[in-house]
């Protein structure tokens, strides 16, 4: 019994491979295993072949894509045909009788071009007259989105300003997406940067700008871009928004300025503008006192009249992006900005973020004594320190909140700044000594204006 069960035993056991039959897998895998790699490698290679043509051949498509309908664009010659049609079909009533003009061409009737208005059926005429490419300008929801007088016509000016504008928007479009790498209808820091940079070159009020200028101009434009359009802070913009935006209208107004014209006053209030940003590069190396090409804190102080608070400097570096606590041009801008255009909501949201120290969402008693109280430091000590109370911290809150009129007493949020109309008038007063002394001394101020007015008159 002890043999068969010890039989039984062997005869379950797996039987032993010999050396060569237990390696030849190993041996069968080892010839197999570079044939198999040099096939994925070749694999790989093709693959990526193939996605940089499927790549190149959207480019191509997006390209030529892009040229037709630049093509599709109206022309000078497209225009003038629109104006003329218009000036041609002038509606009745007159300004000017019809029986004191002296010719009988419609065409070159005057009587025709003072009315400026226009009716439906002669806007219908108007149109056959087209070439039909433009005719879907001549449309009744065209003329349905403009007002219409008590002899149902509309301004002919109007009309033509409307396609004028229309046209422009629709090149300005196809300009931006030739530059939008990712093709999502966004463009980045980087893509908007491309296009002012090949824009420069055709802007006539850039004629004189120096080419080695030419970065430092792309930046300061950019981010007047990025402040006003993207509050978010997602580091794109929607080409839609850049092109109706005023913004872009601004900058492709530097077409019509002439170079150095002293006469054109735009030029001097627009922000693309050669001399406006010259002033703010000069400006922020005048502050740059140590030519680092860095603003630490004691050196932004110094910016306008020099009598913003430390607390509110404490916190443009404290929100703001630095570098080793120290801030750089592209930051300054933003600053700059927020500083020109206070009365903007991009503007005050910039300023309420610093002035919510404790991150409520809204600024309250306290907030408001945190940044005052230093202006009140500063008149006591302009007053030699006589003791004598300048000013009472609680009346100025109170007259803030009185000038605020918040939704709930007491809370002082973003859209109560933005809605009641004086926003910049508080953040002045709450960050800039000057500014509060010109606020608290208004009356007098225009008192004496009104008496310098009537010296210069002689009256």
């Amino acid at each position: 019994q002890q043999q068969q069960q010890q039989q039984r035993q062997q005869q379950q056991q797996p039987t032993p491979l010999s050396p060569t039959s237990q390696h030849a897998g190993e041996f069968e895998w080892a010839a197999q295993g570079p044939a198999k790699a040099a096939d994925t490698a070749m694999l790989q290679v093709e693959e990526a072949a193939a996605a940089r043509a499927r790549e190149l051949l959207r480019s191509i498509a997006r390209r030529r894509f892009l040229e037709r309908r630049n093509a599709e664009l109206l022309t000078e010659d497209d225009m003038r045909a629109v104006f003329q049609a218009l000036a041609t079909h002038n509606s009745a009533p007159y300004l000017v009788p019809r029986r004191h003009v002296a010719t009988d061409d419609a065409a070159e009737d005057p009587a025709r071009q003072t009315s400026g208005r226009i009716n439906y059926d002669d806007f219908c005429n108007a149109c056959e007259e087209l070439p039909a490419h433009l005719t879907h300008f001549f449309t009744a929801n065209e003329f349905a989105k403009f007002r219409r007088d008590e002899w149902g016509r509309i301004s002919t000016q109007l009309f033509f300003r409307y396609v004028c504008r229309l046209t422009s928007m629709n090149q300005s479009r196809i300009q931006l997406s030739a530059y939008d790498v990712q093709r999502d209808g966004y463009l980045r820091e980087h893509d908007l940067e491309n296009y002012i940079y090949e824009l420069i070159p055709s802007l006539d009020a850039l004629a004189e700008l120096q080419e080695n200028f030419y970065p430092f101009y792309v930046f300061t434009a950019v981010r007047k871009f990025f402040f006003f359009l993207d509050p978010r802070h997602t580091s794109r913009i929607a080409i839609k928004d850049l092109v109706s935006s005023p913004i872009l209208h601004e900058l492709l107004q530097l077409h019509s300025f002439s170079p150095g014209d002293p006469h054109d006053e735009a030029e001097a209030y627009n922000w693309f503008s050669a001399p406006s940003t010259l002033r703010v590069y000069s400006q922020y190396l005048e502050l740059d006192v140590d030519h680092n090409g860095m603003l630490s804190r004691s050196e932004l102080a110094g910016y306008g009249t020099g009598t913003l608070t430390t607390a509110f400097i404490d916190r443009v570096f404290e929100e703001c992006l630095t570098y080793d606590g120290e801030m750089d041009y592209k930051t300054f801008l933003d600053f700059a900005l927020a500083m020109e255009t206070k009365v903007s909501p991009q503007a005050l949201a910039f300023f309420f973020r610093l002035l919510d120290v404790r991150k409520l969402g809204y600024l309250d008693r306290f907030t408001i004594n945190f940044f005052f109280r230093e202006i009140v430091q500063r008149l006591r000590e302009l007053d030699g320190g006589s003791g004598a109370e300048v000013v009472r911290g609680d009346d100025v809150t109170d007259e803030i909140f009185d000038m605020c009129k918040p939704r709930y007493p007491g809370r002082i949020t973003l859209a109560d700044l933005v809605r009641c109309g004086v926003g910049h008038t508080i953040v002045t007063m709450l960050t800039d000594l000057s500014g509060f002394w010109a606020y608290d001394n208004r009356e007098h101020l225009i008192a004496e204006e009104a008496r310098e007015e009537r010296e210069s008159q002689g009256l």
